[in-house]
């Protein structure tokens, strides 16, 4: 049985020394023009000195218009190179492996927060977006191109591409949101390419020790998991991809879906071949036990987000307790600025219903 704590080699950069990925999680931290803020630096650093053999940042933008969420670390320009440098040498001399997310939120970009109306694939009324030209589809596909180039000049080991939670990617590879019929819409093979021929331009822009990865979703946001399971195999097959990240929300539940019940969501990925890609999962990981039973599911490591937040040093923690139990619902603010938050993100996580003391 592979032990949670064996490094995990990966086709291109350096090896994770364990099986534990830091979550990309939100968390409000950076200044408004998108460059690094001292707390977002120590939250990040602090996660990688705690032992995660990958430390990834939250989703960063790569474009202005593509922001998600107030204090989103910005990539999509050169005045964050500094900072990003900074994170990059001080995660590296921890030995983890470091990565940064690279994100779009088109249609779920906040109007009141990018001064415009979003982008999306198609027209869509619930969210206020306007379809994307031909020639701004490109320049989205270029910036994220331009965005892992950055990342790489800043010294990171590689970056993950967010095809998941309903952003961008995810938007074109949804049959349900993405209404386009050119070249970018219709059939899957259509729907998928945006990240497809992404996939395709990094690995060739950037150096054959940069690692690649992918995040999906397998359920919501307008997702088949038919299509996905598809997509991950081809993904993982395809000989350009470091790792698959499914985001489950919850690993061992059996999926939303009637066709594909009487299986737990893990098992129908860990079935999948996978070539020289490795394979994780987040989804209700918090737990000692937990990242074991899904080591023991098939995954190659585990992703980490509640019980990084919890505790810095979760993996250490582990190591020390295989049956390690984080401390229990609702924390302290005390403890979280303890753990490395700063006052913006445990603010950001009192909207966490019974994850942060009432101290009114």
């Amino acid at each position: 049985m592979t032990s949670l704590f064996d490094p995990l080699t990966l086709a291109h950069g350096p090896a994770m020394k364990n099986r534990f990925m830091l979550a990309p999680l939100t968390n409000l931290q950076s200044h408004a023009d998108g460059t690094l803020s001292d707390d977002e630096f120590r939250w990040l650093t602090y996660r990688a000195e705690g032992g995660f053999g990958l430390t990834m940042t939250c989703a960063a933008h790569v474009q202005a218009i593509g922001q998600g969420f107030p204090g989103q670390l910005g990539i999509f320009d050169d005045k964050h190179l500094p900072g990003l440098t900074r994170l990059a040498e001080a995660i590296n001399k921890t030995g983890s492996h470091s990565v940064v997310q690279l994100h779009h939120a088109g249609m779920r970009s906040p109007a009141e927060l990018i001064g415009e109306a979003p982008v999306c694939p198609s027209d869509n009324e619930e969210f206020g977006a306007r379809a994307l030209t031909g020639d701004e589809v490109k320049q989205a596909f270029d910036d994220f191109v331009a965005a892992a180039k950055r990342a790489e000049k800043a010294g990171f080991h590689g970056v993950e591409l967010h095809g998941a939670h309903g952003y961008l990617i995810c938007q074109f590879i949804s049959g349900e949101v993405n209404l386009r019929d050119d070249e970018w819409g219709g059939a899957y093979e259509n729907r998928v390419k945006f990240l497809m021929e992404m996939i395709d331009a990094v690995r060739s822009e950037c150096g054959k020790d940069f690692s690649l990865g992918v995040r999906l979703s397998p359920e919501r946001f307008g997702m088949d998991l038919g299509e996905i399971r598809r997509l991950a195999g081809e993904i993982m097959t395809g000989g350009k991809v470091d790792y698959l990240d499914m985001s489950l929300w919850n690993t061992f539940k059996e999926p939303q879906d009637e066709a594909y019940k009487g299986k737990r969501l893990v098992d129908w990925f860990t079935d999948l071949p996978r070539g020289d890609c490795r394979l994780g999962a987040a989804g209700k990981l918090t737990t000692g036990k937990a990242c074991q039973d899904a080591m023991e599911a098939g995954l190659d490591f585990v992703v980490i987000g509640r019980g990084a937040i919890l505790h810095h040093d979760f993996p250490e923690k582990v190591l020390a307790d295989p049956d390690f139990t984080p401390i229990a619902l609702p924390v302290p603010e005390a403890h979280l600025r303890a753990e490395g938050l700063g006052e913006t993100f445990v603010t950001y996580m009192k909207t966490w219903k019974g994850f942060v003391e009432d101290t009114a």
